[in-house]
């Protein structure tokens, strides 16, 4: 793996958007799919409050086995939903995604080292969050102490699912390629997280908010801030198969499933 300079990151946004122009609507549909088992998974008393996180390298498949299917000129269909659970690598896709939920519980609890566990209890329902309890704690920091403390896992968890689903890797060896070439290509990693951060949270604010004055109409803003911060989550998804591309080449030209 070669080192990639610092506009890589740029492309791969550019990319992102190119390949949702291709077929904007069964890729928004497979993302709508995507959120609906989430909310249906969520309705589950006490695993429901888990399983989103561990089915999230499953469903990141569904993505990139769309995006494949874009780049190769065939149509997205429904059923790419559930490609992860068909891959003959579902167990090992399953034990990475037990991973993500120990590194997040670690994270979320590495916070209360900075805010006496305000944001732990806020996160696990054990408190009502009000403008006063943020206002009387350390909570903003205790966020962004959180964040710090998952970014290594992650780096580690950001190639490691198309690696065991189309390389036939184990979640160790996953783990560890995923690793190095985050770090490899931190710089162009670090365009790709501010581009979405600008144009995935900043842009959407701005242009509901301006549109919102024009029209004089608060819930106008929020009508123009939902569906455009939709669709530009989307094409977040998109972009991250352009991050695989450019670092481990096409995928097989046989996809597993």
């Amino acid at each position: 793996m070669d080192k990639l300079p610092a506009i890589t990151g740029w492309l791969w946004v550019k990319e992102g958007f190119a390949i949702f122009r291709k077929q904007p609507a069964e890729l928004s549909t497979l993302f709508f799919g995507y959120m609906f088992l989430m909310l249906a998974v969520g309705i589950i008393p006490v695993i429901g409050q888990l399983l989103p996180l561990i089915l999230i390298p499953l469903f990141s498949m569904t993505f990139m086995h769309a995006c494949v299917h874009v780049t190769t000129e065939k149509r997205v269909y429904p059923n790419l939903l559930l490609v992860g659970f068909r891959s003959p690598a579902v167990r090992t896709l399953i034990k990475l995604g037990t991973l993500y939920l120990v590194a997040a519980i670690v994270a979320v609890g590495a916070s209360s080292l900075v805010d006496g566990g305000v944001f732990w209890q806020a996160i696990t329902g054990q408190i009502t969050l009000d403008a006063e309890t943020v206002r009387d704690s350390n909570m903003t920091m205790a966020m962004l102490f959180a964040a710090a403390v998952y970014t290594p896992a992650a780096m580690a968890f950001w190639f490691a699912a198309p690696l065991i689903a189309w390389q036939g890797m184990g979640v160790g060896k996953a783990i560890f390629y995923s690793f190095f070439a985050v770090r490899r290509a931190g710089k162009a990693f670090l365009i790709y997280g501010l581009a979405w951060v600008t144009i995935g949270m900043i842009l959407p604010v701005i242009v509901s908010s301006i549109l919102g004055m024009i029209l004089n109409s608060a819930t106008a803003s929020i009508f123009i801030l939902l569906p455009m911060s939709l669709v530009l989550t989307v094409i977040m998804y998109c972009s991250f198969y352009p991050t695989y591309t450019h670092l481990f080449g096409n995928p097989p030209d046989e996809l597993p499933s």
